[in-house]
């Protein structure tokens, strides 16, 4: 049960929610009357939840609110001003913070296997043993990994590090990017395979490819979850329930984001509804106070106490403080920025090859492709911060750029928050006769004074975000340029800066791992395919996926009749010296998985041939059955002709 301690009905309200779903869960985490401050600041104060066994629970708050610093508190890596955290005693914890706390004189190898784990330890051996070609090392080790199964916890390691890119094993930790940093670290917290997974901001530095194949992992592991996100996509995939920290109170909602909205919306509705009733009975209370007599006081103590209850309701808030961005840009001319032929290698490397464009007002062009294929390099090169080595840019006299920047804000130690923006400007013209001091455009992006006179390393990942954010648009910019501008920042803010975004007149370019994001901005792509090509696409994300995914099916199909048709190859003769040859470890597991998929493939084949011939289905769908027990048929001879080859090699 998730409840407030100090608000009653916050208290039954998360009790409804969860009295059905959680009478017969085994309690994992227990966290209550929870309080931290940093410095003067409140982060959070007297507030209590649980997760249970099988749950995967996503924390929303505002930034500044002491999200990742709650996460440390129950990781056990930071202590409460007052509060307890209790986990269940036999179950192993695992945290990936957003800067993993890694060895720095560590190899990438032994960061990854540095862990307890029994089978993580062998495997590690096994591994050690195969890069010295140790035999009398593997002859001991396979019996022992057979014994502790292994072979699928291996698969599976291997797997992780080549979906998470990460194949530099000899590299010492210190020379890695914050990025390679911090996918190693996911990497190690998933190898460890903790029965509680405690994840901060997990998606940053990923491509959406990695994204998209974490996603589906924390969607199908048999894990409990708690983590920080502010990708959307990324929630609604792996959490089952959220849980929200305001100023109010703390609020469970169990359904995904869409859901989360609503009912988010409606709480707000009926506090503001019971706010002004309280302030309409507030106005009635006041005019008795006012004219009863001092002598009749002690008859109507109850009625006294009342009205200060009711005055004390009346005084909350009734609308929230919301960023508003309404900054108009310079006016754009017809001529923009025209790239001719552009092209661009690293270390013989090709990032940008041959590429054209002419970019027309109101263009808003997502950027998508895997990390290290050039997307950055992309926003230099038409910014001028990098020249190509071919090719033309001419960029129109009218465009005024704004470049966010992956890198974030710069600035000096002890730089106050006032003070970075009147490094810039004092004041700041917002566009049709607009103008505002530094004090009132910080005002206006949720600063208060307090935090404007404050120094900037004491502000929260997402406030520094919101203050570069900031920087950049006071120049009026109307040729944005956004290298993954969410990370950091918070669900709301990221509502506000979209419906921002959507009403750009000038041009928009965004690079962001974000898929929300992007569907909801962007209306064109880019997408960078490796070796220079971009490809331009008209439409969102999601559209180019579900495109490239249909491609993709149709080149497998060409792929398999193409093999269908090639004649079968001879059998491989024996060596000279009659010594048969033994199955490998590779061809040992290869063998394992088909039998899997076998088994998987005649499953479905007889579930779908009980279908056909049901004789109840409808054309359409009939048709699309009969086709899918083809490609069954297909893949079934395939997967067996080599599960054959196999099995005569280990029955030498």
């Amino acid at each position: 049960i998730c409840y407030d301690t100090k608000r009653l009905s916050s208290a039954i309200s998360l009790y409804l929610q969860h009295k059905d779903g959680t009478k017969d869960m085994i309690s994992y985490l227990q966290v209550e009357n929870l309080s931290k401050r940093f410095g003067e600041q409140l982060l959070f104060e007297h507030i209590s939840f649980g997760v249970g066994k099988g749950q995967k629970v996503a924390l929303i708050a505002r930034n500044g609110m002491g999200k990742s610093t709650l996460l440390r508190i129950i990781a056990g890596k930071d202590m409460p001003e007052s509060g307890t955290v209790i986990f269940r005693n036999d179950i192993r914890v695992g945290i990936l913070e957003q800067e993993p706390a890694l060895e720095a004189e560590n190899t990438v190898f032994e960061e990854v296997f540095r862990s307890d784990a029994p089978a993580l330890a062998l495997i590690r051996e096994y591994e050690e043993a195969v890069e010295r070609e140790d035999t009398e090392a593997l002859e001991r080790l396979i019996p022992e990994m057979d014994a502790h199964g292994a072979w699928d916890y291996e698969t599976t390691v291997k797997q992780i590090l080549s979906e998470l890119k990460i194949d530099l094993y000899d590299r010492k930790i210190r020379h890695l990017s914050g990025g390679q940093k911090k996918r190693v670290g996911l990497a190690k917290v998933l190898i460890s395979n903790p029965d509680f997974l405690i994840l901060d901001e997990p998606t940053n530095h990923l491509d959406i490819e990695m994204t998209e194949w974490l996603e589906e992992y924390l969607g199908r592991a048999n894990m409990t979850l708690l983590m920080v996100t502010h990708d959307r996509y990324f929630l609604d995939r792996v959490c089952n329930q959220i849980i929200e920290i305001d100023a109010y109170g703390l609020f469970a909602y169990n359904g995904n984001y869409a859901y989360y909205l609503e009912k988010r919306a409606e709480r707000i509705e009926s506090r503001n509804a019971a706010v002004d009733k309280a302030r309409n009975l507030l106005r009635t209370e006041q005019e008795w106070m006012r004219r009863m007599p001092q002598a009749r006081g002690h008859k109507a103590q109850y009625r006294i106490d009342n009205f200060y209850k009711l005055k004390e309701a009346a005084s909350q808030g009734v609308t929230e403080r919301k960023l508003e961005l309404d900054i108009q840009g310079k006016r754009l001319g017809k001529k923009i920025l025209e790239l001719e032929h552009v092209t661009k290698e690293f270390d013989g490397m090709c990032v940008l090859r041959d590429f054209s464009y002419k970019f027309v007002r109101g263009e808003k062009i997502g950027i998508v492709g895997k990390n290290g294929v050039g997307k950055s390099t992309f926003l230099n090169i038409i910014t001028r911060n990098l020249e190509p080595d071919s090719g033309t840019i001419s960029v129109g006299e009218t465009v005024v750029y704004g470049y966010y920047k992956q890198s974030g804000i710069e600035f000096r130690e002890g730089d106050r928050v006032i003070d970075v923006v009147k490094n810039i400007a004092e004041r700041i013209d917002l566009g049709n006769g607009r103008v505002m001091s530094a004090g009132q455009f910080l005002e206006y992006f949720l600063f208060t004074d307090k935090q404007q006179y404050s120094p900037v390393e004491k502000l929260s990942g997402g406030e520094r975000r919101r203050l570069y954010l900031l920087t950049v648009l006071m120049g009026n910019p109307n040729f944005l340029i956004l290298d993954e501008p969410t990370n950091d920042l918070d669900i709301l803010t990221l509502n506000v800066l979209e419906d921002y975004l959507k009403g750009f007149k000038g041009c928009l370019l965004i690079v962001s791992h974000d898929r929300f994001f992007t569907d909801k901005v962007a209306d064109r792509v880019f997408a960078f395919e490796g070796d220079g090509v971009v490809k331009d696409f008209p439409g969102n994300y999601t559209v180019y996926k579900n495109h490239r995914e249909e491609e993709e099916e149709c080149r497998e199909r060409e792929e398999r009749e193409r093999k269908k048709q090639e004649p079968k190859p001879a059998p491989a003769a024996t060596e000279k010296s009659g010594k048969q040859r033994k199955m490998t470890f590779k061809e040992r597991q290869e063998m394992e998985q088909l039998e899997r998929e076998l088994e998987a493939l005649n499953a479905e084949k007889q579930e779908v041939e009980a279908v056909l011939s049901s004789g109840t289905l409808p054309a359409e769908e009939l048709m699309a059955k009969s086709e899918r027990i083809g490609v069954l048929m297909e893949e079934l001879d395939e997967k067996e002709m080599r599960w054959l080859e196999l099995s005569e090699i280990e029955n030498r």
